[in-house]
């Protein structure tokens, strides 16, 4: 009899942990939550972690707001999220270079371990674009082109990825950019105003004058051509630069496995509905969920690529 009794206590220990797992996951959120989207409102990011948000308000009855905080190409609203505590309140849907080139160079006030990946869920449509009446239709002709006339380029800042991929494509390719600028917006009026001649930004950005016909793509930065765009081929496809960006969803490094599971379930399930595959179908952009192992995995990898891109990177 003792035996049973001494084996029912050992057994009831060791479902303690799992029960106590539970019921914590049970209780988070137990306050509001808040997404830091470190850019202007409005593009994919901004809009599929406001779906995710809203998503989290429902699963758990508790406020789920998202927070823009644009600024230093994404450093800004990164800071913000390095400076929360570890419980999960505060979430940052970051790009992939807030991890990566804004490390490896220099410029960002937190370091390599202050945020732990929950998962990863949008790979963007950028694209480099420009209006419709321009003399060139893609990176060849561009490369042509500015080697005879001035060409001004638009971006998100020197440290972005997607502008260092640019440069990249400029020094491999011989495009001749008269004169560059960052804008936190790279949009139809970027163009339209004369701005720049050329943008690197999403496709999300430039949706209206794309259909009006005022803006035609050169090429997209994406792992495949883009269903809004089939006929634009691929930077890959034109230059052999395969390189892309991402965005996903971090937590300051200690929160809880358990509660970096719930985001995990909460984000996945919003991302499955009928509304995001229109709006995937309708931008272009990758839409999709992945966490555990293989988004550190990403992460890790992508530090290690993004090292042969400082040299295209200013101050």
């Amino acid at each position: 009899m003792k035996t049973i009794i001494k084996a029912c206590a050992f057994a009831a220990l060791a479902a303690t942990p799992f029960v106590s797992s539970v019921a914590a996951a049970a209780d988070y959120p137990n306050r509001p939550v808040k997404f830091v989207v470190p850019w202007p409102p409005g593009d994919l990011e901004d809009i599929l972690t406001r779906i995710i948000a809203e998503e989290m308000a429902k699963e758990t009855g508790k406020p789920a707001t998202v927070v823009n905080k644009p600024g230093g190409a994404g450093i800004v609203g990164a800071s913000d999220v390095s400076r929360a505590r570890p419980d999960g309140l505060t979430i940052g849907s970051f790009v992939a270079d807030i991890l990566t080139t804004h490390l490896l160079s220099g410029n960002a006030p937190y370091k390599q371990d202050t945020f732990e990946p929950v998962g990863i869920f949008l790979d963007y449509p950028f694209v480099l674009a420009t209006k419709a009446d321009s003399a060139y239709n893609n990176i060849d002709e561009l490369a042509e082109y500015s080697q005879q006339h001035k060409v001004s380029l638009g971006h998100f800042g020197y440290q972005a990825l997607p502008t260092a991929i640019t440069f990249k494509v400029a020094e491999q390719e011989g495009i001749k950019f008269s004169s560059n600028a960052a804008f936190d917006s790279n949009d139809c009026s970027t163009l339209a105003n004369g701005d720049a001649d050329v943008i690197n930004t999403t496709t999300q950005q430039i949706l209206a004058c794309l259909k009006s016909g005022d803006v035609k793509l050169l090429a997209s930065l994406t792992r495949d051509r883009l269903s809004i765009a089939p006929d634009v081929a691929t930077l890959n496809e034109q230059t052999g630069i395969s390189q892309t960006t991402w965005n996903g969803l971090f937590v300051k490094k200690g929160t809880p496995e358990h509660i970096k599971n719930r985001i995990a379930e909460i984000a996945e399930k919003a991302l499955s509905t009928d509304r995001i595959k229109e709006l995937s179908a309708t931008t272009g952009a990758g839409i999709y969920w992945i966490s555990g192992k293989l988004t550190e995995d990403v992460v890790a990898n992508d530090y290690e690529a993004s090292k042969a891109l400082l040299e295209y990177m200013k101050e």
